[in-house]
């Protein structure tokens, strides 16, 4: 079985997924499919349909899974990778700069890394909720507040922390349902304060 949500982090994984088609071919092989089949799914060719699944095979984005004999001829099975992908902001980034950067600032590295986790999560839980059927219980709690210096906030951070603790071991339970719980703290990116004060 395919896995829920694949990360893509090359440029020809991201080159493969920047054709309509190609992003339909995927679609109709959530579940294993012959050129063929996924021709028909798609309105197109099957000479056109087998070259797109040539290139997404090349990029690592679907895989022969089988074959299915159909009368004298033997039909080659493929399926996707992936249920669901998501594309990493690391694509994009050809500056060295950015990788030192995070060598060096441990947090700030954690905060990238936390927030390609939480997209892909998103995006595995918009598919069973899509595709399963199922009633997500999420919440989402985010607030702009301002500090008056670096003491102001560190004694938030501090007793945040504290506080959140106290909540998990009061209502925490080792054979419940897991759930994660994600604390971001990070000054308001430029594209946000100007956001902002376009609505004033």
């Amino acid at each position: 079985m395919a896995g829920r949500v694949h990360v893509v982090d090359d440029i020809d994984s991201l080159q493969s997924l920047c054709h309509p088609l190609r992003v339909r071919i995927l679609e109709a092989l959530r579940e294993a499919a012959s050129a063929a089949a996924v021709a028909r799914g798609v309105g197109e060719s099957r000479q056109r349909v087998n070259y797109h699944l040539k290139e997404l095979e090349r990029a690592g984005l679907v895989e022969p899974v089988g074959e299915r004999r159909t009368g004298n001829f033997v039909e080659m099975l493929y399926r996707s990778v992936a249920e669901s992908f998501v594309v990493s902001p690391q694509v994009a980034w050809s500056d060295p700069r950015r990788v030192e950067a995070l060598r060096h600032q441990h947090s700030l590295e954690k905060l990238v890394t936390v927030g390609e986790r939480l997209q892909r999560d998103a995006v595995s839980l918009l598919d069973r909720a899509a595709f399963d059927a199922e009633e997500i219980a999420s919440a989402t709690v985010e607030a702009d507040v301002h500090f008056a210096d670096e003491r102001a906030r560190a004694a938030f951070l501090a007793e945040y922390l504290e506080t959140l603790t106290a909540l998990c071991e009061r209502y925490g339970s080792p054979a419940g349902e897991p759930y994660r719980l994600v604390l971001a703290v990070h000054p308001a990116a430029a594209d946000d304060e100007t956001e902002e004060s376009s609505d004033d």
